[in-house]
């Protein structure tokens, strides 16, 4: 088995206990049968980190296990890699409402200023390979923060000489560091919670970072309205800096491999090894070797691992045809519409209102489910990661159902409200689907997380940052009614079914590729 890959829903199947009695009632089974294998598989997995990492914790209630933290710091980290990562979502759209006046100061055509919107989503591709291999070899708070350093040296830089040049390459490298807030939140909270509170811990992750698509646009108007659209990114930047001082003082690491490496290291009575510290000449002597091995994972697990595979070509249709929506929603209001930037900015909240309702109601559904479907008496309290797959059906469902009603509400400039539902009912799709696929993968992979996230996501940012540059075209060819329609069937013919596979085939594509993955 893979170094840090799970077996079942974030725990390792075993065979069942010969603790319970034969003479105990079918009931008695179903409600006992699972909380004794979960004693067992608790133990099982102290012994298993034992083995890979030289220590273990001392005991299941082991307060330095991240399982066992109070509560309110579980909930203040992720509070913290929230607001994070919210500053990330707002900076891929705040220009969407300044994009008339960026291209009239820098002197560039629609299509040149929808790339310098769109080239931040490459840059989210990119950089989760790195965040990931070097979270992976030293954890996950110090990446967190360089890499945020890193976001407001060049989201400030941005607009600084109003340079074409300066503005696509200085979005492109904040990208790559905003792209930590995306990359770790996510296995950070996995490092916390198990697998049956899954949607819980992805519920507090997201509870601030889907306003971004509400506030980042909503800044942007207000901004460009009433000071100057260079101040758009200096804003962002500031907030950041904040953030960022926070999580230094506040958040603790959480990834249980460093963590157990350093216990290993106390224990022996040796210094930490160089994986773990960046001082000291050893650390730098093999530093790119080893990053080389890390970077090299993600990449491995796409091309070997067919389950990453379906579920990356997945996540990159919805987030394509999202961020597509998202750079073309305030020239439909303006153009079509007549409005102001300032009051086109303000339907961004539908995106928000979307992404809300299913972040916060969805969690708890999606873990109720699981829940249900792991006691069943057959599955003798052992989680699947299929589990996830009914909570997905009702994503693929309303993805094209936004579409149609938002299209075809805006070829027709029907009333405003009409439009704005076709876009809550799409996002509740696209938050559904994204959140149980990443449930999903962090069930599968544990604590590779962050290598199999930045895996799943490279595609994604890839059409990401292409499909907002075709957008114009595709709307002045076919309309807002048949324009949307046409992406409505392409995600009903590569979308809908795949809940449906992987709830049926999905353990024989999790196997396929595992020999190779292996070796790592």
């Amino acid at each position: 088995m893979a170094l840090g890959e799970k077996k079942g829903g974030g725990v390792m199947a075993g065979p069942p206990t010969d603790a319970t009695p034969q003479l105990l009632t079918e009931r008695s089974e179903e409600l006992e049968g699972p909380v004794e294998n979960q004693d067992t598989e608790a133990e099982k997995r102290l012994a298993r980190l034992y083995e890979l990492y030289g220590a273990t914790w001392d005991g299941v209630d082991d307060p330095n296990d991240p399982y066992n933290w109070p509560e309110w710091r579980k909930i203040s980290i992720g509070i913290i890699f929230s607001v994070g990562q919210l500053v990330t979502l707002m900076s891929a759209s705040i220009m969407a409402a300044a994009l008339g006046n960026i291209s009239n100061d820098l002197n560039i055509g629609a299509s040149t200023a929808q790339i310098t919107l769109s080239i931040y989503f490459l840059g989210l591709g990119v950089g989760p390979f790195f965040i990931a291999a070097l979270c992976e070899m030293n954890g996950r708070k110090q990446i967190w923060v360089i890499s945020n350093l890193w976001y407001i040296l060049w989201n400030a830089l941005c607009p600084v000489g109003q340079s074409n040049a300066l503005m696509i390459i200085g979005r492109f490298l904040a990208a790559t560091g905003a792209g930590a807030g995306i990359t770790l939140t996510g296995p950070v909270m996995a490092d916390m919670y198990h697998a049956k509170d899954r949607g819980k811990s992805l519920a507090i992750a997201s509870l601030l970072p889907y306003l971004g698509p509400a506030l980042g646009p909503i800044v942007g108007g207000v901004v460009v309205q009433l000071i100057y659209w260079p101040w758009l990114f200096w804003i962002v930047s500031i907030f950041d800096a904040l953030i960022t001082l926070l999580g230094f003082i506040f958040i603790k690491e959480s990834y249980t491999p460093v963590l157990l490496r350093r216990k290993a290291a106390a224990q022996s009575e040796q210094p930490v090894s160089p994986a773990l510290s960046l001082a000291g000449w050893a650390f730098w002597h093999d530093f790119f070797s080893r990053l080389g091995t890390y970077l090299r994972r993600p990449l491995r697990l796409l091309i070997r691992r067919p389950i990453i595979q379906v579920i990356s070509l997945v996540l990159a249709l919805n987030f394509g045809i999202y961020t597509l929506m998202l750079s073309t929603f305030a020239t439909l209001w303006i153009d079509r519409y007549k409005q102001s930037a300032l009051i086109s900015s303000l339907h961004y909240i539908s995106f928000s209102i979307g992404f809300l309702i299913t972040a916060q109601i969805g969690g708890c559904i999606m873990d109720v489910i699981y829940r249900r479907l792991r006691d069943r008496p057959k599955n003798k309290g052992v989680g699947r990661p299929e589990f996830r797959t009914p909570y997905m059906l009702p994503g693929v469902l309303f993805i094209p159902a936004g579409l149609f009603w938002y299209g075809w509400s805006a070829e027709y400039r029907i009333t405003w409200v009409m439009v704005d539902m076709g876009a809550i009912i799409f996002t509740c799709g696209s938050s559904i689907l994204a959140t149980s696929l990443l449930a999903y993968t962090l069930d599968i992979f544990g604590e590779l997380g962050a290598s199999a996230n930045a895996a799943t996501r490279l595609l994604s940012n890839v059409l990401g940052f292409v499909f907002p540059i075709f957008a114009p075209q595709l709307y002045d060819r076919l309309g807002y009614g048949w324009g949307n329609s046409l992406l409505a069937f392409i995600f009903v013919a590569l979308g809908v079914p795949v809940p449906i596979v992987l709830w049926i085939w999905g353990e024989k594509l999790r196997e396929l590729g595992k020999k190779q993955h292996e070796d790592y």
